[in-house]
């Protein structure tokens, strides 16, 4: 890659041929520049992560995306399962652990439920972003930054043009990334990232 922020996807979605959505956000980035999209359910049929090429691949790239659908509030058990084994202690983080310090780490999620789902009023009562708190505390202890998530809501509903602009959207951000044209403290109040992308990608700064 020449120049730019080199962008890892750890894709975990277990049934991902079948998906509406994921499958096209995937899509949707795989021929960018500077971005690996890295499928974990294919990767490691069997559940048995490759630790050493993990950290070897993470370190190879500034930002970091967990990509996967929302399960029971939380992620899918291979994307557990990979930061149960790759996240320890005196490689992530810890007094001897700086390999994450300084990257970012996004999390792009897709919900069944519509938005008005997670409010105060909704089903979950609270919203996508404060649900995933368990992943931006990890991003924390870490030392790396956790933007607002990538959502997509309604999945099940969404018409095939929505899918479509999702997919859009989730390029441009990505490239955005790679760019160094996202502007985190603009973004950092939002409850998702791409509620209004044109708020949060400006011109390229100096890092």
């Amino acid at each position: 890659m020449s120049g730019g922020h080199p962008i890892l996807v750890l894709l975990a979605h277990p049934a991902i041929r079948r998906s509406r959505v994921n499958r096209r956000l995937a899509d949707a980035v795989r021929d960018l520049d500077g971005i690996t999209v890295h499928d974990l359910y294919e990767a490691y049929p069997d559940f048995d992560i490759d630790v050493r090429r993990e950290r070897r691949l993470v370190e190879a790239h500034d930002v970091i995306v967990f990509q996967h659908p929302f399960y029971w509030y939380s992620t899918p058990a291979m994307l557990k399962e990979w930061q149960d084994l790759v996240l320890e202690h005196g490689w992530a983080y810890g007094r001897e652990g700086r390999a994450l310090r300084g990257k970012v780490l996004l999390t792009a999620t897709t919900t069944g439920g519509g938005e008005p789902s997670y409010t105060s009023a909704g089903g979950a009562r609270i919203g996508v972003r404060e649900l995933l708190a368990p992943i931006e505390q990890t991003a924390r202890l870490c030392g790396m930054a956790y933007p607002p998530p990538f959502v997509v809501h309604g999945t099940h509903l969404l018409e095939p043009a929505e899918i479509q602009r999702q997919a859009r959207d989730y390029r441009r951000l990505l490239e955005a990334f790679r760019d160094g044209t996202v502007d985190l403290e603009a973004a950092a109040g939002r409850p998702r990232i791409n509620r209004d992308l044109d708020a949060v990608i400006g011109a390229p700064r100096a890092r």
